[in-house]
């Protein structure tokens, strides 16, 4: 039997662009919720994709001023076909929205000297952005403000090129010294981000057959990266091998175990073994029960709802693996708001301005704006760190 996760479509369609939450007094502490974004309807794809393949922080490619629309721009009627049958647009802002409001409802209760704690959405690659995000807040009277990745593992194709798009924004719209920054840069081991993850892992093995349960292979699968990022000395894979071994040792159970990786596109190398792979030669060798968990993504989005749930549900059934399964997206799971809130209240009673991996540049980094952070926070409790660009 092969078992997608396959939503109610009800429950994928884009919500209207919005920015922030709406606290009903002025917020005294602003959350900037950092995460790559989706194209919300057909008609964006194209534009989605555009951004997508100019930016160098996540891929390089020879002649990208040319290559880069010349990709985009033939890959997006599948792109296209590919969020229509998942509803028309990408669920990611309406998750990330309900993600925000269920982690300010918990701040404001847990950390009631930072409150009233109001989220801002910028994504990178689609509205609300950056720009959207800043203007709100600004108009909002903020001066506190947390850039808090939505990415548990920090990469400088994802986290860092948010930041660096975030600091550009400010200083776009003259907003440099209007906010005092910190910013939560990565939280791949986190107690609650575990503990979440780990509950939907539960879940989902809780539908194969208690006789065959055991013999279930977990498939944890992360999004690639291309290897010229990976070569820089990245701390990507390290931190994403960090989480998967959490929630192994979390779950307790004797079920084997991989790591794989998807979503490669372009003419470059990218880190793998690659999802598709994996599972073809998982059927290869006679594996019949396989559950893919995504590590590395907090929301269903197209990589979640089409490219696991479709595309790698069909190779699983071209192999022979008669049970296939994809373990819940985090979404707006109960623990994992819980998660959220922990993680923001304890950074914002740490003082600090980052974690102090955060200005360790890769060995091999040529970018200039890497680890910087705008007008940092000096920290009320112990005392901050962090560099003004």
């Amino acid at each position: 039997m092969i078992t997608h996760y396959v939503p109610d479509m009800t429950e994928v369609q884009p919500s209207a662009p919005s920015a922030l939450s709406s606290p009903a007094r002025a917020p005294r502490t602003g959350i900037v919720m950092l995460n790559l974004g989706g194209p919300a309807t057909l008609d964006d794809v194209e534009p989605f994709l555009l951004e997508l393949f100019a930016d160098r922080e996540i891929i390089q490619l020879p002649l990208q001023k040319w290559l880069g629309p010349f990709i985009a721009r033939r890959r997006a009627p599948k792109v296209r076909g590919l969020y229509a049958n998942i509803g028309g647009g990408s669920p990611i802002l309406r998750y990330t929205e309900a993600q925000g409001r269920g982690m300010v409802a918990r701040l404001d209760r847990m950390s009631p000297q930072t409150a009233p704690h109001k989220f801002y959405v910028a994504f990178r690659y689609t509205r609300p952005n950056s720009d959207d995000a800043l203007r709100m807040m600004r108009a909002d009277g903020v001066e506190r403000a947390v850039a808090f990745t939505q990415y548990p593992q920090f990469s400088c194709s994802t986290t860092g090129s948010s930041l660096n798009e975030l600091w550009r924004a400010a200083a776009r719209a003259g907003l440099r010294d209007t906010f005092q920054w910190s910013i939560i840069d990565r939280w791949p081991v986190h107690s609650g981000f575990i503990e979440a993850m780990t509950e939907t892992v539960r879940q989902a093995l809780e539908q194969f057959a208690p006789a065959d349960r055991a013999r279930v292979l977990i498939l944890f699968s992360a999004h690639s990266l291309p290897l010229n990022v990976i070569d820089r000395g990245d701390s990507y894979p390290q931190e994403v091998g960090a989480s998967v071994q959490r929630v192994v040792d979390c779950l307790r159970a004797p079920n084997p175990y991989l790591l794989a990786y998807q979503s490669d596109v372009g003419p470059v190398r990218w880190l793998g073994p690659s999802t598709e792979q994996v599972i073809r030669r998982l059927g290869a060798r006679g594996q019949k029960r396989v559950l893919v968990v995504p590590i590395a993504f907090t929301s269903d989005h197209i990589e979640t709802l089409s490219e696991l749930d479709r595309e790698y549900g069909e190779v699983a059934h071209e192999v022979g693996i008669t049970e296939y399964r994809r373990a819940p997206a985090l979404n707006d799971r109960p623990r994992f708001l819980d998660a959220l809130a922990e993680i923001v209240s304890e950074h914002l009673h740490s003082g600090a301005a980052h974690s102090s991996q955060y200005p360790t540049r890769c060995a091999g980094c040529t970018n200039p704006q890497c680890r910087n952070i705008l007008n940092p926070v000096v920290g009320a409790a112990g005392g901050g760190s962090g560099r003004r660009i």
